[in-house]
This record gives C-alpha cells, sequence and structure tokens, in this order.
C-alpha cells in the first residue's frame, strides 16, 4: 500500500477532474447546472414535471437524457456498466444505489431487498463495485418504523411485519458476507432512525466479526451524532466487531426543522453550520484515531473535509489506499474531488442511482434542490466546468 504517491492535492485541477467527459458531455453538464441554478425552475420543476408524467406526456425521454444521465447510472444495473467503466477509467469506483422509495407493500419490499441482492452478486468479485449500500425503508414500511421509534406497544400485526423486514435485512447482509462486498445503510429522518441504528447494530455484530461488511450512517447535522458514534464505538470494542461508519452532512434539514417547529420539540438539528462542521470534523479525526477499531467512509462534498482526511493520513503515515478508509461523492457532482483525490491514491467511489425513471425521480430533485441549497455548490460545479471548457477550448 502506497502512503505517499508524491503528487500534490489539488482540487482545482480540472484537467484530472473532468478528464473521463468528453466535450459533448462536459457541455451538457455546462447547461444542466446553468438550469438548476435557477432557484425558480428547480422549485417548480418537480410538481410540474409529475403532473405531465402523470397525465402521460412524453417526458421521460427529455428526463432520462438530460438530468437522469448525470446523476444516475441507468434504469437497470446492466444499464450502469457505462458509468462503471467510465468512473473505474479515473480509479474511482461505484456503489450501485437502487433509489426507488417511498413505497409500502410488500411484494414491493421483496422486490427491493432482491434487487439490493442483486447489486451485491454484481459486485461480487469485481472492484470496480467496491461498496454496496441501500435503505431500511427500501425494504419496510416507514409508518412501521415510526411506530416502532415512539416506544409505544406494536400490535402483533406491527410486529411480524417488523420480523419480516429484519428478515430481508439479515438476507442482504449475509449475501453481502458470503461474497465479502461490505454494505452500507443509509441514515434517514430523525423520527424513524432510531429502529434504523438498533437494526444496523445487529447486523455489524453479526457480520463484523471477521471484518467490515456492515456500515451505519451517522448525519453530522445532528447535534447528538458525534456523541452516538463514540458510544456506538464502546459497544462494537467491548462486544468484539468493527464499528463501520459512514458519516455524512445531512439530507433532511429542512424537513427536520420544520416538524421539530410544527410538533413542539427541540430541533435536532445543530445550531450553526460551523456547528455541523465542527463536528463532522471531530468524527474523521475519532475515526482516525481508531482506524483499528472503525472503517468508515467519508461522504462529502465538502472540499475543506476532504483535505482534513488526506492531511491526517499523511500525518499519521497511514497508507492512501487503506482498506478502512473511503472517500465517497454522488454521480455526477464534485468530480474535482472524486477524481483527484483517486488520482493521489485514496480509496475513492461515488453513489450511482438507478431504477425505473419515474420512481427515481424524488431522488433527482433533491440533488437538483441541494445544488441550490448548499452554499455556492452550483457555482462552484459552474465554475470548475468553465474552466475546464477553456482549457479545451470548446
Amino acid at each position: 500500500m502506497k502512503v505517499r504517491p508524491g503528487k500534490e492535492l489539488n482540487f482545482d485541477n480540472t484537467e484530472i477532474a473532468f478528464k473521463n467527459k468528453s466535450d459533448g458531455e462536459l457541455t451538457a453538464a455546462f447547461w444542466l447546472f446553468k438550469i438548476i441554478s435557477s432557484n425558480f425552475l428547480t422549485k417548480v420543476g418537480p410538481p410540474v414535471t409529475n403532473f405531465f408524467i402523470n397525465i402521460g406526456l412524453p417526458i421521460k425521454g427529455i428526463i432520462k437524457a438530460t438530468i437522469f444521465k448525470h446523476f444516475c447510472g441507468g434504469e437497470t444495473i446492466a444499464e450502469c456498466e457505462h458509468t462503471i467503466a467510465q468512473l473505474d477509467s479515473g480509479k474511482v469506483g461505484t456503489i450501485l444505489d437502487y433509489s426507488v422509495e417511498g413505497e409500502d407493500e410488500e411484494a414491493v419490499f421483496d422486490f427491493t431487498c432482491q434487487e439490493i441482492i442483486r447489486t451485491i452478486e454484481r459486485a461480487a468479485d469485481d472492484k470496480r463495485i467496491p461498496i454496496t449500500v441501500f435503505k431500511i425503508t427500501g425494504i419496510g414500511r416507514f409508518g412501521l418504523f415510526e411506530k416502532l421509534d415512539t416506544k409505544k406497544e406494536a400490535t402483533v400485526a406491527e410486529l411480524a411485519e417488523f420480523e419480516k423486514v429484519k428478515t430481508r435485512c439479515v438476507a442482504i447482509c449475509l449475501k453481502a458476507f458470503d461474497n465479502k462486498v461490505p454494505i452500507m445503510i443509509d441514515a434517514e429522518e430523525t423520527w424513524i432512525q432510531n429502529t434504523i441504528d438498533q437494526l444496523a447494530l445487529e447486523m455489524m455484530r453479526k457480520f463484523n466479526k471477521e471484518g467490515i461488511i456492515v456500515y451505519n450512517t451517522y448525519q453530522m447535522y445532528r447535534h447528538d451524532k458525534l456523541a452516538d458514534l463514540k458510544s456506538d464505538h464502546l459497544i462494537s470494542k467491548a462486544e468484539g466487531f468493527i464499528l463501520g461508519v459512514k458519516m455524512v452532512r445531512g439530507a433532511y434539514m429542512e424537513k427536520e426543522r420544520r416538524r421539530a417547529a410544527e410538533m413542539g420539540y427541540p430541533s435536532p438539528i445543530q445550531p450553526t453550520k460551523q456547528a455541523s462542521d465542527d463536528d463532522y470534523d471531530a468524527s474523521l479525526r475519532y475515526c482516525m484515531s481508531n482506524i483499528n477499531d472503525i472503517a468508515f467512509v467519508c461522504g462529502t462534498h465538502n472540499e475543506t473535509s476532504s483535505k482534513l482526511l488526506a492531511e491526517l493520513l499523511d500525518n499519521n503515515n497511514i497508507a492512501h489506499d487503506h482498506p478502512h478508509v473511503y472517500f465517497a461523492q454522488l454521480l455526477g457532482m464534485s468530480d474535482n474531488l472524486s477524481f483527484n483525490l483517486s488520482d493521489a491514491g485514496y480509496n475513492v467511489a461515488k453513489y450511482v442511482p438507478y431504477g425505473p425513471i419515474k420512481a427515481v425521480m424524488p431522488y433527482l430533485f433533491r440533488r437538483a434542490q441541494e445544488n441550490t441549497s448548499i452554499a455556492g455548490q452550483t457555482s462552484r460545479e459552474l465554475g470548475l466546468i468553465i474552466k475546464e471548457k477553456r482549457r479545451r477550448r470548446i
């Protein structure tokens, strides 16, 4: 394993960041981010698009050729092959993410469970797909988790329903264990997260004794999650399993604050962005100082946090490709981080969402809104694309 490849990390190097994009793809990305930069279009786009789809207008082809193509790998695993190869050409791995959500039927949960298992089978023995992922709400009903999180007594039917969820979860994690393919459990809303956290710990107890298989996700825009991470680490040490951690800043801030205000309880969200940043970076330092006990994925589009982790590895003389450390970003965003990190020898993978266009639309709308809500994200993406277009003179 290489410790220092002798190349300075430079997130402004657009030649490396976009070397896997053709001139046409770069121009398409430019216009997409120009459109996304319009707050008006980002806000009115979701209801208008859903209306057009629901009344049968032929808009899916336009969506697939534009925003879907940029942020998703395809509608099926097979359609993701081009993206897998394209990312691998820049030494970036793929995280296949079946992004269907918001369902509530048992038959759909069973199908989603089998589809997640198919992503694991596809990843087996393919180093280009180093990690997989799933959401607990993909294999169980949101309302059920909400009821369980309240600690109110569940009915016999609800307990039986939850047993089916656990059976699906075990089947997924067992498949990951048997194929030696790590799998991440995504974080969700606070009012169902305790149930998810307990399931994730249960899976780690079962499958992380011999190595890292299961990761749980910690949203550091919550003021309690750094403490939870440290508490879970103590549990893992006492019980003899590796703690799998994916740290992110978070994805539900506006919804969380709105619900807390409406229902009259204290907001679970950090008081300031700086507080989120401080806890995020503290989580990186904590995991690095316990790297033998903790395997972690640094899920971020933040350049400061990415540089911090890179420096922590160097300062501690730890190999850039240490198996317990990964950087991760979303497909279609922050290529300047992903490809410059991979070029410097770090482990990097991109989330590659896929699924039927209509079912993936909620994911796509969140990506567009995320780019307008994160301070400077869209302008940063556009600035880098323009810089590369000028370098290529296109």
